[in-house]
C-alpha cells in the first residue's frame, strides 16, 4: 500500500528517501514512541503558547493599568517571528527528516509562540473562546484516535481519495481568496457569520480531522515498514502539522458562530 495523505510531512517519497538513506538502522520506530515525542511536542507547544499569550496581554496591562483582554505590540512580535520560524523549522524537517529531533521541538516552540499570538487576538473579541477551542482540539483528537484504534474508521483507498481530494478543495479555496484579497476583493460567504461561512468552516473542521486519521495510518505504516528510530520525532511533527490547522479552523468556526449572537 503507498504511502498516500494530504499532509505534506508523510509522503512514499520521504519514506523512500529516508529508507534508502538509513536501511541498516539498528533501532527502529514505534508508534508507542512516536506517541511519546508527540506528547513532548505538544507540551513544548503549549508552554510556548501561554508565555506568548501571558507576554502579549502583559503588555498592554503594564501601560494601561487594569485593562482587560487587550493585546499589545509583542501580540504581533510572536505571530511573525513565530510564524515564520515555524515556516522554516518545517521546511527544514520535511526536507531532512533525520534533523526531526532537534528541529520539531524548535519547530513546536515557534508555532506555540505564533499560536499565543494569534490566540490572544481571538481572546480580545470573543472573551473564552481559545479555552473552548484548545478543549475541542484536544476532544477531537481523542476521538479520532478512538475510531481509528479501534477500527470503526477504517483507511480505504477510497476514504484516503476523499480526504485528500476534499482537502486540496480547500487549500485551492484558500488559494484563490488570498489572491483575490490582493485586488480587494475575495471569495464571496467563506468569512462571513451566514450559515454558508459556518457550513463552510463546519466542513474544513471536519476535513481536518479526517486528516488525523490518514497520519496515524501513516505513522504505524511507517513503523510496521522499519523506519529509523528519528523518525517518531518526524510522525509527531506530522501530527503536529494536522493538529495547529485543526486547532485554527475551530478557532474560526467558534469565531464565526459568537458572531451571529
Amino acid at each position: 500500500m503507498a504511502l498516500t495523505t494530504a499532509n505534506p510531512a508523510l509522503r512514499e517519497t520521504i519514506f523512500d528517501r529516508v529508507r534508502q538513506e538509513d536501511d541498516t538502522a539498528p533501532q527502529t520506530m514505534t508508534v508507542r514512541g512516536t506517541a511519546i515525542k508527540t506528547i513532548w511536542l505538544l507540551g513544548i507547544l503549549v508552554l510556548a503558547a501561554g508565555i506568548a499569550w501571558w507576554m502579549s496581554l502583559e503588555a498592554v496591562q503594564a501601560a494601561e493599568g487594569a485593562a482587560r483582554f487587550r493585546v499589545g505590540p509583542a501580540a504581533f512580535v510572536f505571530m511573525v517571528a513565530g510564524g515564520i520560524g515555524g515556516f522554516i523549522l518545517a521546511l527544514v524537517t520535511i526536507f531532512r527528516p533525520r534533523s526531526a529531533p532537534w528541529s520539531a521541538p524548535i519547530y513546536a516552540g515557534c508555532e506555540g509562540l505564533a499560536l499565543g499570538g494569534i490566540s490572544a487576538f481571538f481572546e480580545m473579541y470573543f472573551p473564552g473562546i481559545v479555552l473552548e477551542a484548545v478543549t475541542l482540539t484536544f476532544a477531537v483528537l481523542a476521538v479520532m484516535l478512538v475510531l481509528y484504534a479501534s477500527r470503526i474508521i477504517r483507511v480505504t483507498a477510497g476514504f484516503r481519495t476523499g480526504v485528500i481530494a476534499a482537502t486540496g478543495a480547500i487549500f485551492l479555496v484558500y488559494l484563490a481568496d488570498s489572491v483575490l484579497r490582493l485586488f480587494g476583493v475575495g471569495v464571496p460567504f467563506i468569512h462571513e457569520t451566514g450559515w454558508i461561512g459556518i457550513g463552510f468552516s463546519l466542513f474544513v473542521v471536519t476535513i481536518a480531522a479526517l486528516n488525523l486519521v490518514l497520519d496515524f495510518d501513516l505513522i504505524e505504516q511507517y513503523a510496521r515498514r522499519g523506519a529509523p528510530l528519528y523518525m517518531e520525532w518526524y510522525g509527531g511533527f506530522a501530527l503536529m502539522l494536522t493538529l495547529v490547522w485543526l486547532y485554527l479552523e475551530i478557532l474560526n468556526l467558534l469565531a464565526k458562530l459568537r458572531g451571529r449572537d
